[in-house]
């Protein structure tokens, strides 16, 4: 096993904020890293705006609020993002990904576990041209990742099974429910309920029926939230990013081929909740 008391996340979007708060919650050092100020702001006071809310009932106390801010550190310069795990949650394209993670190797020690948030990205595409690729891994949190349990370990081509041991531990240590995959386009969790997004676009398209029926009758069916909340509640951004990625990673399979629709969403920057329209107005 792996020592891991400082740790590092490299994007500070809702993603990238949840992630912190898990781990400052559970002890440890975090570094945030952003290249955008404003965002960094934001993700301080999603945080702090977490943990008021868990205060306020009884989750937690204002001590144990006051200690895990305690533990945040943010930042703009990327070579204080140091430690012996540092977590990707940047953008869901493959070239950003690589960069950062030749970055991240040059300024750390060729020990430290370099995990991705990706969620569909294989993690040995993302590890190609890393020095010791054996410590990259796939770290895959689910939104919010400060109360969802999951998290998706996932071993790339050359990943360690010391270093997978490692994050299955640790997944445990900050309270969440780890399951181990090998590397494969979407992992699990994507590859399967991305035909729940997939196909209610296109009964969208078709003219089957309207956003709000579908909804209504996948959250009748069971489901705790229907597609289209969903994908506003994610943001149409990211959710067609994932889509297209893996579009391509299984060379343009039909039953993968992204929305139009959504894609129009995304054109017009009606990404959902965050930004008050998407295939609902929040406004």
């Amino acid at each position: 096993m792996i020592s891991i008391k400082k740790t590092g996340v490299a994007g500070a979007g809702a993603m990238g904020a949840g992630i912190a708060q898990v781990f400052a919650q559970a002890n440890f050092e975090v570094v945030v890293f952003d290249v955008h100020p404003a965002q960094l702001e934001k993700a301080k006071a999603e945080i702090e705006n977490n943990l008021a809310i868990a205060v306020s009932k009884s989750k937690i106390s204002e001590t144990d609020k006051q200690g895990a801010l305690s533990k945040i550190t943010f930042t703009t310069d990327v070579n204080f993002l140091t430690g012996d795990l540092i977590i990707e949650a940047i953008v869901e394209k493959l070239e950003p990904k690589q960069d950062l993670f030749q970055k991240l190797a040059s300024i750390n020690s060729s020990e430290t576990i370099l995990a991705t948030n990706t969620s569909s990205i294989p993690v040995t595409r993302i590890a190609k041209g890393i020095s010791n690729p054996a410590r990259v891994i796939g770290m895959h949190f689910f939104n919010p990742a400060h109360l969802m349990k999951l998290v998706e370990v996932i071993s790339g081509e050359e990943t360690s099974k010391e270093v997978a041991e490692t994050i299955k531990q640790l997944s445990i240590t900050i309270g969440k429910t780890p399951i181990m995959c090998n590397d494969s386009p979407g992992f699990i969790v994507n590859r399967v309920a991305r035909h729940y997004y997939v196909e209610s676009l296109k009964a969208l398209e078709e003219k089957v029926a309207c956003t709000e029926t579908i909804d209504a009758l996948m959250e009748s069916a069971g489901f705790k939230m229907g597609p289209f909340k969903l994908m506003d509640h994610v943001g149409n951004d990211i959710n067609f990013a994932v889509t297209s990625s893996l579009y391509e990673s299984f060379h343009q399979e039909a039953k993968f081929r992204p929305s139009r629709i959504q894609q129009q969403k995304v054109d017009a920057g009606h990404l959902g909740k965050k930004t008050g329209k998407g295939f609902y107005d929040y406004k």
